[in-house]
């Protein structure tokens, strides 16, 4: 493998993705020693756009100072050790779609994995990308919980994916109502927390696909029932602690919870009708 001398890459180094994809690369040879640096160890006299090297990683060639960002600084680094990939880098359509992939990931980046309130390397709040990570949060949350009730029958009756799709939304709409009562009015803060809100439901939905291949060998559904309470409960624990890192009302938990629990109430009043 060809390795890309003489180049940095600048990573957030609270950014979990961004630790392993920067550490494989120095790992495999396709940079050498010195190819990563954390954002938090730079010096503000360099050359560097700080506010942009926090929306999309910077590649410093360390000869002559130049820097590139986000998709091109990724594809230098894989073309230079794989350059027959090249061809596939420099089609216009193939680099358009990888950058709309690229911003989704690294504008919710924060979201999906927070860092410590002192960290430095924050992406721009953006609005479009936070509401497309929303909504695709809320399709795979809605489409594994729709799948999950199967194994909760007779217990709870079989959810449709389209009633799933409107317990998430209700999710959003009684936690806007706390958030406005609770006296946080900022759009910021609303759409922050709802991202937040998102991932601990999203890290929920995941959590809960290996249960599928415990199909296989029980239909109990008292056993998915339980399976079910240990991912709630690490969703609720989660919950508290990302509350606990937007300085948001604690009180904010408690809604959360008392949703789910009418919504599960109301569904146990459907099965004993």
């Amino acid at each position: 493998m060809k390795t890309l001398k003489d180049h940095t890459l600048i990573y957030d180094d609270e950014c979990p993705m961004c630790k392993i994809y920067t550490g494989a690369f120095i790992r495999s040879g396709m940079l050498d020693a010195d190819g990563r640096k954390p954002f938090s160890a730079l010096s503000h006299s360099t050359d560097l756009d700080h506010k942009r090297a926090c929306n999309e990683i910077a590649l410093v060639n360390r000869q002559d100072n130049s820097v590139i960002y986000g998709i091109d600084s990724l594809f230098t680094v894989i073309g230079h050790s794989f350059p027959m990939l090249s061809i596939l880098f420099d089609q216009k359509h193939f680099r358009a779609i990888c950058q709309k992939i690229y911003c989704f990931v690294s504008y919710n980046r924060k979201v999906i994995a927070p860092g410590s309130a002192e960290n430095k390397c924050i992406p721009d709040f953006n609005f479009k990308y936070r509401w497309v990570y929303i909504a695709f949060a809320w399709f795979i949350t809605s489409l594994v919980l729709s799948l999950y009730s199967e194994l909760l029958v007779p217990l709870i009756a079989k959810s449709q994916l389209n009633r799933e799709f409107i317990i998430c939304a209700g999710q959003i709409a009684f936690q806007a109502i706390a958030l406005r009562t609770l006296g946080v009015l900022s759009t910021k803060e609303y759409i922050n927390y709802f991202g937040h809100m998102m991932t601990v439901s999203l890290l929920g939905a995941l959590l809960l696909t290996p249960a599928f291949l415990l199909n296989h060998l029980t239909d109990e559904p008292y056993v998915f029932v339980g399976y079910f309470s240990i991912v709630v409960t690490y969703m609720l624990v989660e919950h508290i602690r990302r509350i606990k890192l937007l300085g948001l009302p604690h009180l904010l938990t408690a809604t959360w919870v008392l949703y789910r629990l009418l919504v599960l109430g109301i569904m146990l009043a459907t099965v004993s009708i």
